[in-house]
């Protein structure tokens, strides 16, 4: 399989600090072309990439971001709080994973950063609490203070 590599500084689309994706006409609002270029993120060595696969032509355009290309858009509150990412993932909450961030909710996974939207920190809200000083995420009677960096 051909492989064609389009660093970022050729990129013709980027993302901003809240996942919205731009090109030089501006903000995307095609919901269809935003779930494609979202499940299609990658990561590698190199850094985060979209990649596109059509018979014999593999094409990764790695691209800017201002934050991170990962965002926890939606969150199921049940015996185990699960989290959707953008590119379609689900993961399992672990709030030993949680910090704050200039007022921000992220979680790591590995050496990834996942940034919570709006959406997603409004469900998360009945289990978050702050004391004054810090914030906290209480989940099966237990209170897991977060870290702010």
């Amino acid at each position: 399989m051909r492989e064609i590599v389009i660093p970022k500084e050729q990129a013709v689309f980027r993302m901003d600090r809240f996942g919205f994706w731009y090109n030089d006409g501006g903000r995307f609002e095609h919901k269809k072309i935003i779930d494609y270029f979202n499940i299609s993120i990658r990561r590698d060595e190199q850094g985060y990439f979209v990649e596109q696969i059509t018979e014999d032509v593999r094409e990764k355009v790695y691209f800017d971001y201002e934050d991170t290309p990962l965002f926890a858009i939606d969150v199921h509150i049940a015996e185990h709080i699960r989290v959707f990412l953008n590119t379609r993932k689900t993961l399992r909450l672990s709030p030993g994973n949680l910090f704050v961030q200039q007022d921000n909710l992220y979680m790591t996974v590995g050496d990834e950063r996942i940034k919570f939207s709006d959406r997603a920190m409004l469900k998360l809200a009945a289990c978050m609490d702050h004391d004054g000083e810090s914030y906290c995420f209480l989940v099966d009677g237990k209170r897991y203070v977060l870290p702010e960096r």
